[in-house]
């Protein structure tokens, strides 16, 4: 960031009175520009003993499988932005969502929030983001080829959940590591 979005004076990054971080502030107005992380929603669209994945048609990972997902609009619920994006990569209507994952990706600044909703009528088709849409029992995921560590994570503890009966709500930490390696890390459930 160079210049103001109040006034277009120049921008300097310090720590403002108060603060503890460095943030870019006006030299001008004073004004902080806070830089906060995106709030991505994305749903489980779950239609009998299957869930519903979306094969990406665009960049990041442009053609491999993913939860439709995406970032929330201003003026948005979490759960009106899930059950949007499902729709807008689908063409699915997703009903009774509740919330499923909470993950931090802290090498991009995100914040996923992961629901479970059931699929309506079972009926899907691929949106303009998506390639092609389908319906996958566990066996038929296609592990090697999900687009996102954070949708492997969701995936895999639903799936655990399912064969255990019980769903639970999950709280995490996405850490990069190398070039293609993560840590999960994961906060324990309510005692």
């Amino acid at each position: 960031m160079k210049f103001c979005s109040q006034c277009g004076g120049p921008v300097t990054s310090r720590v403002p009175p108060g603060d503890q971080r460095s943030r870019y502030v006006c030299e001008a107005c004073d004004l902080v520009h806070y830089q906060n992380p995106k709030i991505v929603a994305g749903c489980i669209p779950e239609w009998q003993d299957r869930i519903l994945l979306c094969r990406r048609a665009i960049e990041p990972r442009y053609g491999l499988w993913t939860l439709p997902a995406g970032f929330m609009e201003n003026a948005e619920s979490a759960v009106t932005a899930a059950a949007r994006e499902t729709l807008e990569e689908a063409n699915a209507v997703v009903e009774h969502l509740t919330l499923y994952g909470l993950y931090s990706l802290l090498h991009v600044s995100q914040v996923y929030l992961m629901f479970r909703g059931q699929l309506k009528d079972g009926i899907a088709s691929a949106g303009e983001e998506s390639l092609e849409v389908a319906l996958f029992a566990e066996h038929e995921i296609p592990w090697e080829q999900l687009a996102f560590t954070v949708v492997h994570e969701t995936l895999r503890q639903y799936f655990t959940d399912r064969r255990n009966g019980v769903f639970t709500l999950h709280v995490g930490d996405i850490i990069r590591g190398s070039d293609r390696e993560f840590q999960v890390h994961r906060y324990p459930g309510p005692a």
